[in-house]
């Protein structure tokens, strides 16, 4: 896993600074060790370290959420919200999409769906309904409005059937997409581990309260 995400997150194209909040007003982390760098849009992350330099205090790490089957996080920026999602509220998110598999794959963005005004339209999905992957919906119960986080989900709890939201709405897109995760020829040669794991980068707008 470590492996697939240093790569990733490395080669990760990188989100437009005026359709997201990625970019703080002059707020830029970058240290000899590794950066997140946030200048121009670009979300980076460090490749993977030996153990020694891995403990560097100032490295960002990736954590894994409690009893959330493996969905490991790097929160990018701390949100300012007072609360959390709770089971039931409705919240609005942006996204980026990729999938390990295909070099990183981008296959789905909130930036690319637009509204009648040519905005880009938020995700709303309601916590704890079962209506999206459950690594996006337990990364999200943990996060702030104004947060901002890179998520690798495994396969586990990422796409299980082609029901499950975030649905890219084209096509040929979400073909692609399952026809990757559920390739029964390249499942039966041992490659779960890698084929359905995404990675989002995930900025939590609003929570709505039930």
């Amino acid at each position: 896993m470590a492996l697939i995400c240093s790569s990733l997150l490395l080669s990760a194209a990188p989100i437009p600074s005026s359709k997201c909040h990625l970019c703080t007003t002059s707020s830029h982390l970058i240290t000899s060790a590794v950066a997140v760098l946030l200048a121009g849009g670009f979300v980076m992350v460090p490749p993977v370290a030996d153990a020694e330099e891995d403990d560097h205090p100032i490295r960002p790490k990736f954590v894994e959420l409690e009893d959330s089957g493996g969905v490991k996080v790097l929160d990018i920026r701390e949100g300012g919200g007072t609360t959390y999602p709770k089971p039931g509220d409705r919240v609005e998110i942006h996204y980026y999409a990729r999938l390990a598999a295909k070099q990183g794959w981008r296959f789905d963005a909130t930036y690319d769906h637009k509204d009648a005004s040519g905005n880009p339209e938020p995700y709303v999905f309601t916590i704890a309904s079962g209506t999206v992957i459950a690594g996006l919906d337990a990364a999200v119960r943990s996060m702030r409005e104004g947060g901002v986080r890179r998520v690798v989900i495994p396969p586990s709890q990422a796409y299980q059937n082609t029901t499950q939201g975030p649905i890219p709405p084209n096509f040929f897109d979400r073909q692609r997409l399952y026809t990757t995760v559920f390739n029964q020829t390249r499942l039966a040669n041992g490659e779960g581990s890698t084929l359905g794991t995404v990675i989002f980068d995930v900025e939590l707008l609003k929570i709505r309260p039930q």
